[in-house]
């Protein structure tokens, strides 16, 4: 009997010595209206894995350097009506502001809570990282596509008459690009990704980071960080 006592502290006080040396993450969990979210179930990875039960919408844990993966759920009735799974690398001590975004859930067979994260985790991220490169490999296809067909229309324009050719050279003004900007967001419904802008507007990505953030300086729209990529939404006034 004594020995599982001593046994018992003994791993407490392993438990316990992992921490001392460990970073703070916290942050806000929200839904796609950025509104806080009370009572989301929010887990981290660690070991032993830690979860909690979000009051007022924020969360916090404790963790070592390492690399982890952090999941947000809302449950309705033992369903799961929105989720999101996020991974953070942790390399040195200190505070790290993590804020989530839960998005609807409209798939079946949602991985139910207690099922333990580690062995699955490792899978899924082998399975989005294959399906994200054939994304891009596309995404980088279609750019070179556009980008002759665009310069062939240029040519032809120039071909058909000089006058009509310095008429019309020249780029948009940079009013017009972030008006154009606008209009996109507003055609999405006042929400898309950065992603989704660049695939209507021929421009550079770093080009288009700049007009996003000249328009979050002048307070028209706010750009919300979403694991590689941003969610642009339209303030509205």
């Amino acid at each position: 009997m004594l020995r599982a006592k001593v046994f018992v502290y003994l791993l407490a006080l392993l438990f316990l010595v992992s921490f001392v040396n460990a970073a703070t993450i916290y942050g806000t969990v929200y839904d796609l209206s950025l509104k806080k979210i009370n009572n989301a179930r929010v887990e981290i990875n660690t070991n032993p894995k830690q979860f909690l039960i979000a009051q007022n919408g924020t969360y916090s844990f404790n963790a070592p350097n390492g690399f982890y993966t952090i999941k947000a759920q809302l449950m309705q009735k033992n369903e799961v009506i929105a989720s999101v799974q996020e991974n953070i690398t942790i390399v040195q001590d200190g505070n790290y502001v993590f804020d989530l975004i839960l998005f609807p859930d409209i798939e079946e067979g949602i991985e139910d809570p207690g099922i333990d994260v580690n062995g699955r985790v490792i899978e899924e991220t082998d399975a989005n990282d294959g399906i994200l490169l054939i994304v891009f490999i596309i995404l980088f296809i279609s750019g070179i596509i556009v980008g002759v067909f665009y310069f062939l229309k240029i040519r032809k324009k120039e071909n058909v008459s000089e006058d009509k050719e310095n008429s019309k050279a020249g780029e948009k003004s940079e009013d017009e690009e972030l008006d154009n900007l606008i209009k996109i967001i507003k055609r999405e419904g006042g929400r898309t990704t950065q992603k989704e802008i660049r695939k209507q507007i021929p421009l550079s990505e770093a080009k288009i980071s700049l007009m996003i953030a000249e328009l979050e300086h002048k307070g028209i729209v706010e750009k919300i960080k979403k694991g590689r990529g941003n969610i642009i939404i339209l303030k509205k006034k």
